[in-house]
């Protein structure tokens, strides 16, 4: 058995995929790399079987028809022989050294029956043309290189959010908590996060820099005018979570609290999209979605709504969408996430 499977999910990914998985395959034998060809139309075939060829004991090819981002996960999740589990998009990559370090910790805690649910360690959000790269660290949360758990004095900032570049999760245990991404859906990296930390009993935190999350394509899905065109799909996956939020058992209050951050984040980003479009029919949305939550449950919707978030973006008329927009950007400008 491998030690860590990392899936990597392809979309007409020839001109930058082989660099991911050059930076994956350092890690050694213990590394084994799933590349799920998501139905691409360009090179990626051959660019896949010419990788497997160079690397035939790391590197494991799954060709698809087109499912999307989500069932490329599920596919790779699937096939994952590795004690742990990671996602790593083919446009992104890792630093090299600090792969070694995630391994030598996870080899530890399996050697050890430490019983580790997830590992998170920063990442760096390599902004093309950025002279500066703003890293998301989780140092004021967890202890560093300790195993903890939700309780352990947890509290996370309104700006510090677990995503899917920081996290890694014991196999295992994503395929007992029932995970499965909806096919055809952009922006489903959000529930792959959430969904299964009520299952987490175990976590560890090191404070390195590990993955690098490459934001600069026009056709990126987190590119703003992307995101606009692509609204639906956030709305559908806010909903997604929200809906599979309410039916959860959360026993940890600090863990309740995170989860109900990151809903708010959700909302926040659903509710700017629709600002920003400046299509009429988008601001009805933005009502309907938050008339949905408030029929869903009105306890979570006065929770959401009378956030910080909340209020932000539901400043009424022109002028107060106009302050959530400067809000939105004065906080883009900081961070850099698309």
């Amino acid at each position: 058995m491998k030690l860590l499977s990392i899936a990597v999910p392809c979309y007409n990914s020839q001109d930058y995929m082989e660099h991911c998985v050059e930076t994956l395959v350092s890690g050694g034998d213990e590394v084994e790399v799933i590349i799920v060809n998501d139905g691409s139309k360009d090179g990626t075939h051959e660019k896949a079987l010419m990788l497997k060829e160079k690397y035939p004991t790391q590197v494991r090819y799954v060709s698809q028809e087109n499912g999307g981002h989500g069932e490329a996960v599920n596919t790779g999740l699937l096939h994952a022989t590795g004690e742990y589990f990671k996602v790593v998009d083919s446009d992104d990559w890792v630093d090299e050294e600090t792969l070694k370090k995630v391994l030598n910790t996870l080899r530890y805690m399996v050697e050890h029956n430490k019983g580790l649910d997830m590992l998170l360690a920063n990442f760096v959000y390599d902004k093309q043309g950025a002279k500066h790269k703003k890293v998301m660290r989780y140092k004021n949360i967890f202890p560093n290189r300790h195993i903890t758990h939700w309780d352990g004095h947890v509290k996370f900032r309104k700006t510090q959010y677990i995503l899917m570049h920081s996290v890694i999760y014991r196999t295992q245990m994503l395929k007992d908590c029932g995970l499965k991404l909806p096919a055809h859906t952009f922006y489903v990296d959000n529930i792959f996060v959430f969904h299964p930390l009520p299952y987490v009993k175990k976590l560890c935190y090191i404070d390195v820099d590990f993955y690098h999350y490459f934001i600069g394509r026009e056709d990126q899905s987190v590119n703003e005018k992307v995101m606009i065109s692509r609204i639906d799909q956030h709305i559908r996956v806010a909903k997604i979570m929200i809906e599979d939020y309410l039916q959860m058992d959360i026993e940890s209050k600090a863990l309740n609290r995170y989860m109900l951050q990151y809903l708010d984040m959700m909302m926040c980003i659903a509710s700017i999209m629709l600002i920003l479009s400046k299509e009429k029919e988008n601001l009805v949305k933005k009502k309907e979605l938050w008339n949905w939550l408030k029929e869903c449950d009105e306890s979570l919707y006065r929770k959401l709504r009378f956030s910080l978030f909340g209020i932000w973006m539901n400043l009424p008329g022109r002028v107060g969408r106009g302050l959530s927009v400067l809000g939105y950007k004065a906080v883009q400008k900081i961070f850099g996430f698309n």
